[in-house]
């Protein structure tokens, strides 16, 4: 099963692009759902369809689901959160604050790796494509595997067989599942372990970022690529949707015609080598089933939806013996003609008069540039 994540600032277009990929997959003989794990759905508007919280077959091959938040909690995390809730009641919290806390950290976000899980192992789908919450949101989502797993194993901290032990006390004083609850907990976090790894492969995941050629949505851009590259998520390609198309009769657009050239050109070097795709306003809403399979067909006329484009990082980030050291791809070039400078959050580089901008994790705020090589057609920029 492969999986391809769309991503991007909320408003760009990802929910529509999203749908026309699956639904062009579709077509294309691939069993394949389209999930959306956005808390603002808008799925069901896109597609002119009421969606649930369980898969619907739309057309041949074409299913589309919208998480609900209380059905997954319910599906996969029933025991847990009764044992959360009894403890917390038990340490005198009123009912309506236990029931409030009883909900553990990101626990609707893992509830979406949980259904991803149990398609992959049920080869239920050949293709799925999730359209994510706007980029903080699925970046906290996407670190969620290693922060649940540690969140709750800091609340079940005991030996497991002590668990077990005080769990029949539990048992019988509260009338709750106490051991079943450990038991549960068990079988999410190895699940969470192997979702991540699927996540996290890329012959078998990518992460897609939807934009629009202006500059905020192109700033974040950047450091949702940056941060889905340091997790280890692989991106395979860049959506810059909603182009004006050029004209000599609407006046009115011309400055920001010419403004959204002079970005989409921006795009193609601050993310090469990634694959462009450049997506033109239709002039409307993109709205129902005829609209989104037009789309898909326009998107993917020279290329396959279920594609990974690229499986290898434009920029890596390792750890030195006094710091890091950041290689960025840079073919048929010579050292001497790069120049590198660390400007605010960015690192700029220079390279035949041509500059390119790499949003640098906070982290790195803290080191300054030591030295630079080219070793082609990797870049390296040592930080200490």
């Amino acid at each position: 099963m492969q999986i391809r994540l769309f991503t991007g600032k909320g408003g760009t277009g990802k929910t529509t692009i999203a749908a026309a990929t699956a639904l062009n997959a579709s077509k294309r003989n691939l069993k394949t759902l389209v999930i959306s794990t956005d808390p603002a759905h808008s799925l069901s508007d896109a597609l002119d369809k009421n969606l649930g919280p369980e898969p619907l077959e739309i057309c041949k091959n074409f299913y589309a689901q919208e998480l609900n938040v209380y059905y997954s909690m319910k599906k996969y995390w029933g025991s847990l959160r009764k044992i959360v809730l009894e403890m917390l009641k038990w340490q005198g919290m009123d009912k309506i604050q236990a029931e409030e806390l009883s909900a553990l950290p990101g626990m609707e976000e893992v509830s979406a790796f949980l259904w991803i899980e149990k398609y992959y192992r049920e080869k239920e789908f050949d293709f799925i494509v999730i359209d994510s919450a706007p980029t903080g949101e699925t970046l906290t989502m996407l670190s969620l595997p290693q922060m649940t797993k540690w969140w709750t194993s800091k609340l079940f901290s005991m030996p497991k067989f002590a668990a077990k032990t005080f769990g029949g006390v539990i048992n019988a004083t509260f009338g709750v599942p106490f051991t079943q609850s450990i038991d549960e907990l068990d079988k999410i976090l190895e699940k969470l372990d192997f979702i991540n790894s699927i996540l996290s492969d890329s012959k078998k995941t990518a992460a897609r970022i939807v934009l629009n050629p202006e500059k905020m949505v192109i700033e974040e851009a950047r450091r949702a690529y940056t941060y889905l590259e340091l997790y280890g998520f692989n991106v395979d390609s860049i959506y810059i949707n909603k182009i004006i198309p050029q004209s000599e009769k609407e006046a009115f657009f011309k400055n920001y015609v010419k403004s959204q050239k002079i970005y989409i050109d921006t795009v193609k070097k601050d993310f090469y080598p990634l694959k462009i795709f450049e997506i033109s306003h239709f002039g409307t809403e993109v709205f129902g089933m005829d609209a989104v399979e037009k789309m898909g067909e326009i998107i993917y006329s020279k290329a396959k939806p279920e594609e990974i484009y690229s499986d290898e990082a434009a920029f890596e980030i390792k750890e030195s013996d006094k710091g890091y050291i950041v290689e960025v791809t840079i073919p048929f070039a010579d050292g001497k003609e790069i120049s590198v400078i660390k400007k605010g959050n960015y690192l700029v580089i220079d390279f035949q008069g041509r500059r390119r901008h790499l949003y640098l994790p906070r982290f790195l705020l803290f080191y300054e540039i030591t030295d630079k090589t080219y070793d082609s057609p990797k870049f390296k920029i040592k930080f200490e």
